[in-house]
């Protein structure tokens, strides 16, 4: 089947622990980026809930196939007709004090055609600013990546970026996607270095999309969702605040440069 250039979008929020609230703002960004011609829309990570504790994204957990976010996101597949990949949101895990921090992707039918779970979870502690995620999720095992009429899409969420063996497990694909809520500590000195090197080395394009701003917890979150190109070329970015990012897929592009530098085909390992 060939594959078809679309209009990828990403979706940036400031998420905030009222459900309601974020989805209301993520349906209205969603249909700003469907007005630009979008046929593919990404949210970030946790896009449904950044509550006042990492406990209170685990009371918002849901089973696989129910709850009112996972009906939000069918209903609003359905109606733009578009693919709709949930940034992350959280499942329940084999852990009643756990979570799975879950991307879930939506066909233009509303249907929920494929899950991936974190496998890498974020660990940091410098001076008064300290991160856990193993104390409270539950990590995955499997690299996943979905096809589309637009592809082959590997699926990955925020720290998962520092694992370049994660994408290359799916090479090749034509589009890398990266929902996240990096901090504001590591984001300014790594997050860019990160993006555009795994759209070189992969040579793919890449959606990355995040959380950008200050919080309600208090929490700053980078932002910077951008979008790059198999060259390593930002085509659009916001640094912060809630709003979108779009640019086009070209197949060309993607097979021109594989052409010309014949990366994938020379690897070894």
């Amino acid at each position: 089947m060939t594959k078809q250039n679309c209009r990828i979008a990403a979706v940036q929020m400031i998420s905030g622990p009222r459900v309601a609230d974020n989805l209301a703002t993520a349906g209205r960004l969603i249909a700003e980026a469907v007005g630009q011609g979008a046929q593919l829309v990404a949210l970030p990570e946790y896009f449904p809930i950044i509550g006042a504790a990492d406990a209170d994204r685990v009371r918002a957990r849901e089973d696989l196939g129910a709850g009112p976010v996972q009906s939000w996101l069918a209903e609003t597949a359905q109606k733009h007709g578009i693919w709709l990949f949930a940034g992350s949101i959280p499942l329940t895990a084999s852990s009643p004090d756990k979570m799975r921090n879950a991307s879930l992707v939506f066909n233009p039918a509303g249907e929920c055609v494929k899950r991936y779970d974190k496998i890498h979870l974020f660990g940091f502690k410098k001076g008064d600013e300290a991160y856990d995620e193993a104390a409270f999720i539950e990590p995955g095992d499997q690299v996943v990546a979905v096809d589309t009429p637009f592809g082959s899409v590997a699926l990955s969420i925020c720290y998962d970026l520092r694992f370049p063996e994660l994408y290359r497990a799916l090479a090749p694909v034509d589009l890398i996607l990266v929902p996240a809520a990096f901090t504001e500590t590591t984001g300014k000195s790594h997050w860019e270095i990160l993006l555009r090197a795994r759209a070189i080395e992969n040579q793919c394009y890449l959606l990355a999309v995040g959380q950008g701003g200050r919080h309600e917890n208090g929490r700053m979150t980078h932002g910077n969702s951008m979008i790059i190109d198999p060259w390593g070329e930002i085509l659009d970015r916001k640094q912060k605040g809630p709003g979108v990012v779009i640019a086009d897929l070209d197949h060309q592009r993607i097979a021109d440069i594989r052409e010309s530098l014949p990366a994938l085909a020379h690897r070894k390992l």
